[in-house]
């Protein structure tokens, strides 16, 4: 039997956690720098070969850290910096979605026969991408109101960033489909796939 084996069969008590392990118990890599420094063991990668050496802490040590007043001090420093980081990106997000929905829409209110020759234009300007007719309208006013997807760019790489898409794609669609109502059920069509994508 070895010495993480226990007599009754269990799995082997861990004794060291990775970097990884101590971010699940809420820990950062600056409070690992400053609180533990150097890792107790280096081992390689289980998973990249190439990759650099993992490093690992005592449990003892780890422990012993999180009973520390300075540990504390530290991860009420961190806990508030994390909330504050968090409540200003909902409040950007919020501020984002808040302007897309108030955001005016006009959808410019052409003939038939000249919205079919501009979508056809459209059409054959992006390479002759397939499809009826009605998509090539929608695909031509959608262009038209491209302006509106000026609005994302405050939530490039950012939360809430898909959920403000599916916002200004959905009033976007509705509006042509108010604007053109026989384009209505391609504008559903397409509202439906940009959210099922």
């Amino acid at each position: 039997m070895t010495r993480h084996e226990s007599q009754e069969g269990e799995r082997p008590s861990r004794t060291h956690l990775s970097a990884a392990g101590l971010r699940i118990r809420g820990w950062t890599a600056g409070m690992i720098r400053r609180l533990l420094g150097e890792p107790d063991l280096r081992r390689a990668n289980p998973y990249v070969r190439t990759a650099a050496q993992t490093r690992l802490y005592s449990i003892e040590r780890v422990e012993a850290a999180e009973r520390s007043a300075e540990f504390r001090a530290v991860a009420a420093v961190t806990a508030r910096r994390s909330a504050t980081v968090r409540d200003a990106a909902l409040r950007r997000r919020r501020e984002v979605l808040a302007r897309i929905a108030a955001e005016p829409i006009d959808v410019p209110v052409l003939a038939p026969e000249r919205l079919a020759a501009l979508a056809i234009e459209h059409r054959d300007r992006q390479d002759g991408t397939p499809g009826s007719l009605d998509r090539w309208k929608v695909d031509y006013l959608r262009h038209r109101l491209a302006r509106h997807d000026d609005l994302l760019d405050e939530l490039s790489g950012r939360t809430g960033r898909a959920t403000a898409e599916r916002l200004l794609r959905h009033r976007l669609y509705a509006a042509i489909a108010q604007a053109y109502p026989e384009l209505a059920q391609e504008c559903e069509h397409r509202s439906r796939e940009g959210s099922s994508g």
